[in-house]
């Protein structure tokens, strides 16, 4: 019997049971031929169930260890090579059904110092693996807002959350990494050790190796904080969001803040006003020490309008951190998400969204306004790869679906609606939040990357001149 895999360089390469025996020897995890496992389920499937099929061959790492030996035997045979953390990437790019799937999505281990305030973080942990462990002493690291999401894409391509305005991005909070890289040798990267590879995954992406653990600092936030979430009526999405912007543009860098569009569904011990209904949802964490003085802080935003329903209260951070997961369910939603960045948010934009928030193709799909500053701005744009250090707002579309015949109506929508966003835009975007059919993986990179992409390339080039690790947010190795 023989496997089948792509190669790099477009071929095919057949593998016989000796072969693949070799490779299930060399780890201690296991090794998982297409979906011809059903004892073993895949620890963490693919978010975007646009790319749910199965690699032809899944290496199932349990430590560095054994991704030093799939990064080897991929190496020798020229295979098409994919990366799974936490399996979180809109864009599928942790899902190669043809190739060799490097797969860390059983390593989740978290180590705190609390004296220190550090935490050791496996590559392939979910941010509520970290929150867990972090808030038994009081303490947090900006992450995201979706507590499935996988630790290292968030942090490889920034990491926007409920933190940034006070702490930064979760990139920004990284100390220390180990790096599995392309010809198989393990580094430490720090800013005192293998200092380009330490700039580079901080908002570089997957380009440079396969991170098998993070080191973050951690910050005094919670068990409590401030939370607000608000519900208005869709209708009034132009009227909320003005008063929400001159309210963002002057709150202090412990509150940070964002705007949803949704159909809010009609869930249990929901009230019945807010069922099935289109909703603006205004929401914000003041991570101050004080919640009770945090709420007064966040209280301007319920009273932007008349509320639907209003869920802000002082609450736990880790509940916080995983309030937004209902509306992203691992595995059921199809996604194509774009993104750009403003350096106004004008009474036009405010308009288009509010017009586009109105006719979403569906109830799931999401019409976005975060406000960025603060801690994130204050780093300098050619301190680490992530390059966006000056613009206030994002907006996204997060187009989502479950019928795989709306693929085509659903993609063109998330399409038109970002182009119509563009002349808004500053032409910049956010490539965590990128759609990638019938795109390149090297899209918007350049715009994403600005002046870093330079020495991005140099540093490609030095540490993977053959572009051995592809499937990402590709940067070309680039000499000289």
């Amino acid at each position: 019997m023989t496997v089948t895999l792509l190669r790099a360089d477009g071929a095919r390469e057949h593998l016989s049971d000796d072969v693949l025996d070799e490779l299930d020897a060399a780890l201690r995890g296991t090794v998982v031929l297409g979906g011809t496992d059903p004892g073993a389920p895949e620890p963490c499937p693919e978010w975007n169930a646009m790319y749910g099929d199965p690699a032809a061959l899944t290496a199932r790492c349990t430590g560095t260890a054994d991704v030093v030996e799939a990064v080897r035997f991929a190496r020798e045979r020229g295979l098409l090579v994919g990366v799974r953390a936490g399996g979180h990437s809109v864009a599928g790019l942790s899902s190669v059904p043809d190739g060799l799937l490097i797969d860390l999505s059983g390593m989740r281990g978290v180590m705190v110092d609390p004296q220190r305030r550090l935490a050791r973080v496996q590559g392939g942990a979910l941010l509520g693996d970290v929150d867990r462990e972090t808030q038994a002493f009081g303490l947090a690291t900006p992450l995201g807002r979706v507590s499935e999401t996988g630790v290292a894409g968030l942090t490889l391509g920034g990491g926007y959350g409920h933190l940034n305005a006070k702490y930064g991005l979760s990139c920004d909070n990284l100390v220390e990494a180990q790096v599995v890289c392309a010809d198989g040798s393990v580094r430490t990267a720090s800013e005192t050790d293998d200092a380009d590879l330490f700039w580079a995954i901080r908002g570089g992406g997957g380009n440079f190796g396969v991170v098998t653990s993070f080191t973050f600092r951690l910050h005094p936030v919670g068990p409590i904080v401030a939370f607000a979430g608000v519900m208005y009526p869709l209708e009034d999405l132009g009227t909320v969001e003005r008063s929400w912007r001159e309210y963002a543009a002057a709150a202090p860098d412990e509150v940070t803040t964002f705007v949803v569009t949704m159909t809010f569904p009609a869930a249990p011990g929901m009230p019945e006003i807010i069922h099935d209904r289109p909703v603006a949802i205004v929401a914000a964490v003041h991570c101050g020490p004080d919640p009770d003085e945090g709420m007064r802080v966040l209280q301007p935003l319920r009273e932007l309008g008349t509320p639907l329903f209003d869920l802000s209260q002082p609450m736990p951070y880790a509940v916080v951190q995983a309030s937004f997961d209902p509306f992203f369910p691992r595995g059921a939603l199809r996604a194509y998400w774009k993104s750009q960045y403003l350096d106004e948010l004008s009474d036009d934009a405010i308009d288009t969204l509010a017009r586009r928030a109105a006719d979403r193709p569906g109830p799931i799909t999401l019409v976005n306004t975060f406000r960025l500053g603060g801690a994130v701005h204050a780093v300098d744009p050619e301190a680490t790869a992530f390059a966006e250090r000056t613009s206030p707002w994002m907006v996204s579309f997060d187009t989502m679906w479950s019928d795989p015949e709306q693929d085509e109506a659903a993609i063109a929508w998330g399409r038109s609606a970002w182009e119509e966003m563009t002349k808004y835009g500053n032409g910049r975007v956010f490539l965590n939040f990128t759609g990638r059919q019938d795109e390149p993986l090297q899209a918007g990179t350049d715009t994403a990357f600005g002046r870093n992409l330079r020495r991005l390339g140099r540093i490609k080039a030095d540490l993977d001149p053959d572009n051995f690790f592809q499937m990402n947010n590709n940067i070309i190795p680039t000499p000289g």
